[in-house]
């Protein structure tokens, strides 16, 4: 057994500790739609609505086993916060976290339900880190990165479920925020010896990784507002960067108009409410379709599925457009 999948073995014991594996599922609507079997990767199914729990487990395992704390701060847009809500909750251990003003309320409900301190602090996410790590100093308290080698190998479990479940694929479309989904479909897919081509997906009006791929080096993006906020990142980590600028077939930009499209036809086509992130592979595979030919086998990962009523709303009414 290589290094990578031993890694990933013994995440899944842990995450499947407390969580079941997630479907992957084929549509017959969608699959109309592109005209080759299609598979939905549907993390949306879990407790938090979200991929990222896993990754959370995974950290606190660790974290317990070099002899744990009483606190953890972190910063979130949402879907990492719930993460760290439930797995905080499940170690007992108190959790603080750091959200941007005008976050979506919904996330921040969950997160105060799991049992989280919710602070809010800052413009946008950079600021509310940078106010996170500095609380974190200030009181003695464990500060939790939202990209780390042992959340890479938490939520690089739903990657191996893929592709264990789907030998014959080609193209694999995954959302990229800070970067730990996408690193963990690169590391399922190098443990595998997977032939499958990863796509990353960003929104174009948070393209910090598809500038800083381009560049070799982190470029900071400025005035992000998506309304995929697990995209809403400015600054690509430099920790991620690499293994994407190596295992990355490309990296597609879509548009808000897109991702509310998609997010339209996830709910037309498959009855699943998908948040923007969630719904940005499809988008992405959408704008790809020409060169996506009938032999073709692709798979879209369904990141999340907390979608806010507002967001919500704006998908209902552009329901009929695209049927």
């Amino acid at each position: 057994m290589n290094a990578e999948l031993a890694e990933l073995e013994s995440a899944s014991k842990i995450v499947y500790d407390r969580l079941d594996p997630t479907p992957q599922i084929r549509w017959p609507l969608l699959e109309a739609r592109f005209g080759c079997p299609t598979w939905l990767k549907h993390e949306n199914h879990l407790p938090t609505g979200a991929f990222k729990v896993r990754g959370g487990l995974v950290y606190f395992h660790h974290l317990l086993a070099s002899g744990g704390t009483q606190t953890v701060i972190c910063a979130t847009r949402g879907n990492h916060g719930q993460s760290v809500a439930f797995a905080a909750r499940a170690a007992g251990v108190k959790a603080i976290i750091v959200v941007p003003k005008g976050n979506n309320p919904d996330k921040n409900e969950a997160m105060k339900a799991l049992g989280a301190e919710l602070v809010i602090h800052g413009e946008d996410f950079i600021q509310s880190l940078n106010f996170a790590q500095d609380l974190a100093q200030s009181g003695g308290h464990h500060f939790l990165p939202s990209f780390h080698s042992h959340l890479v190998s938490g939520v690089g479990t739903y990657a191996l479920e893929l592709l264990r479940a789907t030998p014959d694929l080609q193209r694999l479309y995954v959302p990229i925020g800070l970067g730990s989904g996408a690193c963990g479909v690169l590391k399922a897919k190098k443990a595998l010896n997977h032939p499958v081509q990863v796509i990353g997906v960003v929104s174009s009006q948070a393209p910090t990784y598809l500038e800083s791929m381009i560049a070799g080096y982190p470029v900071m993006t400025d005035h992000v507002n998506t309304l995929a906020d697990g995209l809403a990142v400015s600054q690509a980590s430099a920790e991620a960067l690499e293994p994407l600028r190596r295992g990355l077939s490309k990296v597609i930009s879509v548009t808000d108009d897109e991702v509310l499209d998609a997010m339209a036809i996830l709910l037309s086509d498959t009855h699943n409410l998908v948040e923007g992130a969630g719904a940005a592979p499809l988008a992405a595979a959408l704008r790809d379709q020409d060169s996506i030919s009938p032999g073709d086998h692709i798979a879209l990962v369904i990141s999340g599925g907390n979608v806010s009523a507002d967001i919500l709303q704006r998908v209902l009414d552009r329901s009929n457009r695209i049927r």
